[in-house]
């Protein structure tokens, strides 16, 4: 929310939400018997295996790494001469590293994390808490201007007001509007737009993509864990499927939920689709099994407790989170950004620096809030910018504050 809004500059305004409680994909739910603390993530706490059991290939993370320094340097050569882009596969094959049927080798691609440090954050209050705490500063409980568990449908809109028309058969109208549906959201066929939006912000909204990632929890009793609690992951090479079930993360361990035996499983993209399309019993097994070929069979019990999301099946949601496609320029992400009369957008998808994070929907949302207070107080008023004729690549000159691009991408905690 816009510091303008919070310091109570505008007062008439209404907030929808979909789920009973604020926050959007900022979500939690309850899992276990005891959640507290703010632990770091120590990816150098790691053991490797595969099919057989513990084998140490930790050895390839260094030749990744190696590998990554070049890709990245050909990164911003590609991006500061604006050359034609490439897809991060082929710029990792040109810098030498070629996994190709290497299981070992594609699960440490797949592991490898682009800062220098990784926080894993869990609260006993709900990861949404700051938001609430936000949301506190101008709105009081039980605040008439909060809609939750309302369902929008379709809205209008031209250059004179927004209305928004919700399942229960209400309307709300306003002079503007900021959209933070997900991109998942946009792209379906759940919400109508009249008049529809025009093609240069269609073709933006699709061609941008939406991710999915999901975490599968396990808790067994503690007198039973299994594993070695002194590691934090647990790397699995899966001799026939890339990515399946290839990251486990104890939570069991110092400075984390000790004697809690808790573990966790992380899969992405093809992995996700397939395990959120499929039941709990039928991916316990398979999660199952491969615990049982790390660790021997006779070492691995029934869990106690058992739960995964399901982002890609979620009516508001359609996925965890936006992805910008090889070769899309900057100017194609403004389209997916930029407003259309008085309709505008927000959200982690219209972060052109942080797309895909929190942070990048809690930067855009203070911008947009920001321009719509100017608009309203009628000060300092700008309009976003949009193309209705696009090209191969981006001028320099465009990587500006008005394309969203406020830092250089260059400000990395990336290895080399």
């Amino acid at each position: 929310m816009s510091p303008k809004w919070a310091e109570g500059q505008l007062t008439d305004f209404v907030i929808v939400e979909y789920r009973e409680e604020i926050g959007g994909r900022v979500a939690h739910t309850t899992f276990g018997h005891k959640a507290d603390g703010t632990p770091y993530s120590d990816y150098n706490s790691l053991t490797t295996f595969n099919e057989t059991g513990a084998v140490n290939f930790t050895g390839l993370l260094d030749d990744f790494e190696d590998a990554y320094s070049t890709f990245e340097q050909d990164a911003g050569y590609i991006l500061t001469q604006n050359l034609q882009d490439r897809s991060v596969r082929s710029g990792l094959s040109l810098a030498g590293w070629k996994p190709r049927k290497d299981a070992a080798a594609q699960a440490n691609t797949t592991f490898y994390q682009f800062s220098d440090q990784n926080n894993y954050v869990f609260d006993e209050r709900g990861f949404n808490a700051f938001i609430k705490g936000e949301a506190s500063s101008y709105m009081h409980d039980k605040d008439p201007r909060l809609l939750l568990n309302t369902v929008v449908t379709n809205i209008s809109y031209d250059d004179s007001g927004v209305t928004v028309y919700n399942q229960d058969g209400s309307c709300i109208q306003a002079d503007y509007a900021i959209c933070t549906f997900s991109l998942g959201i946009l792209q379906s066929d759940d919400i109508s737009f009249d008049p529809e939006l025009p093609s240069w912000k269609q073709e933006g909204i699709e061609t941008f993509s939406m991710g999915t990632y999901t975490k599968i929890f396990l808790q067994f009793p503690a007198d039973k864990v299994f594993w070695n609690t002194s590691y934090q992951f647990f790397l699995y090479a899966d001799p026939h499927e890339r990515g399946y079930y290839p990251i486990f993360q104890s939570l069991d361990a110092e400075g984390f939920l000790p004697g809690s035996g808790i573990i966790f499983v992380t899969v992405v993209q093809s992995q996700s689709y397939v395990v959120e399309a499929q039941d709990d019993e039928t991916t316990k097994a398979e999660v199952l099994a491969v615990l049982r070929n790390m660790f021997g069979a006779d070492n691995v019990p029934e869990p106690i407790a058992f739960l995964y999301p399901r982002w890609s099946l979620e009516r508001w949601a359609y996925g965890s989170y936006s992805n910008w496609p090889a070769g899309t320029s900057l100017a194609m992400h403004q389209n997916l950004r930029a407003n259309v009369d008085r309709l505008y957008f927000a959200g982690e998808a219209t972060s052109a620096e942080y797309y895909g994070f929190l942070h990048g929907a809690w930067f855009e949302g203070q911008a947009v809030g920001g321009m719509i207070a100017d608009l309203v107080k009628k000060v300092n008023v700008t309009e976003e910018v949009h193309y209705e004729v696009l090209h191969g690549t981006t001028p320099d000159e465009q990587y500006d504050a008005a394309n969203g691009w406020q830092a250089s991408s260059f400000l990395t905690y990336g290895f080399g």
